[in-house]
């Protein structure tokens, strides 16, 4: 029986290849364990995370208390997806964080400020994503935890302050730095099939913050000339609350997800709490995900949605949009 290996599992087990932490190599394992569909053909593969969860586990215990130090860069992904802000010394992330969510990182006009990842949540529509501002990235002395908390992320947001006339140098070097980490920060239309081994391929947007600043047209025109075919570009001023709706749609859209609603049959949809999914996502990813019982039990199913007549059956192999609602039937 083949696998059927969804989009969420081969994205953990591409977090786990780039994992450099025991931690980080442990949540990248349990997720996949978490996504992989259960059935026949993946008893084997089940059986073998397992196994390299408890030998992970094992090494850790022998490590004793050295290994239980606490981390700084792991951040526990919560809501739809996360978000890592990447960036120069004063760009503005941590403006951006106060400005999209409830966090309260601390703000200064010195540079340096954020000494320690903090996260914050960004409602979106029904969702809710989880941003993370990071300390500046500064040459060879930006620390290895923080590109290593970027390889398991969901996507990078650059951040650069479009006013200083050095912005796209600092960018070029973040991009460089990640790439010594074998991380490769890619914009849209990246081709998958051009992937080498052991780089991760993040989903990377650009924010061209302040842009309430004085003459800074001559810098945007020069930033969507180098970038805007590589990246998707989003000019705010979080100072000013400028350009964050289309930032938020941003961020969702960065994250590749579909939100998927179940409805009873003969009631109404339950558009409280969506379930998400990554973009290609099929009615039995679907299945797995609303309940593994369903993958074996499941009859057929009918979808509302753009893409089809109203309550018209759907195939397992069916590939689901944002914002169809699924009636399963056993």
């Amino acid at each position: 029986m083949p696998a059927n290996l969804t989009p969420d599992y081969l994205a953990a087990e591409a977090r786990f290849r780039g994992a450099v932490t025991t931690e980080d190599k442990l949540v990248a394992l349990d997720e996949m364990y978490a996504t992989i569909p259960k059935h026949k053909g993946t008893e084997k593969l089940r059986a073998d995370i397992k196994r390299r969860m408890s030998k992970l586990r094992e090494k850790e215990k022998q490590a004793g208390p050295k290994s239980k130090r606490f981390n700084e860069f792991h951040i526990e992904k919560q809501g739809a997806g996360q978000v890592i802000l990447l960036g120069p010394a004063n760009a503005g992330r941590s403006t951006l964080v106060s400005a999209l969510t409830s966090a309260q990182p601390e703000i200064a006009d010195y540079p340096y400020t954020t000494r320690a990842p903090l996260p914050g949540m960004m409602d979106y529509e029904d969702i809710s994503v989880q941003i993370v501002d990071t300390p500046a990235i500064f040459n060879e002395h930006t620390d290895g935890g923080l590109l290593s908390m970027a390889r398991v992320a969901d996507s990078v947001a650059l951040v650069v302050d479009v006013s200083d006339n050095g912005f796209l140098d600092q960018l070029e070097d973040i991009r460089d730095q990640a790439l010594r980490s074998k991380l490769m920060l890619v914009g849209k239309g990246c081709d998958a099939s051009a992937h080498s081994a052991g780089v991760i391929y993040m989903p990377t947007f650009i924010i061209a913050n302040k842009i309430d600043k004085p003459d800074i047209e001559d810098n945007i025109e020069a930033l969507r000339e180098m970038y805007a075919s590589e990246y998707d570009i989003y000019l705010t001023s979080a100072r000013l609350g400028e350009g964050l709706e289309d930032l938020r749609r941003g961020m969702f859209d960065s994250l590749e997800i579909i939100r998927v609603y179940t409805k009873m049959p003969g009631k109404p949809a339950d558009r409280d709490k969506p379930f998400t999914l990554k973009k290609g996502s099929t009615l039995m990813d679907f299945a797995a995900t609303v309940h593994k019982d369903f993958v074996s039990r499941l009859r057929f199913a009918r979808a509302w949605g753009s893409n089809h007549l109203e309550g018209a059956k759907i195939g397992r192999d069916y590939i689901l949009q944002d914002g169809d609602i699924v009636e399963m039937h056993e």
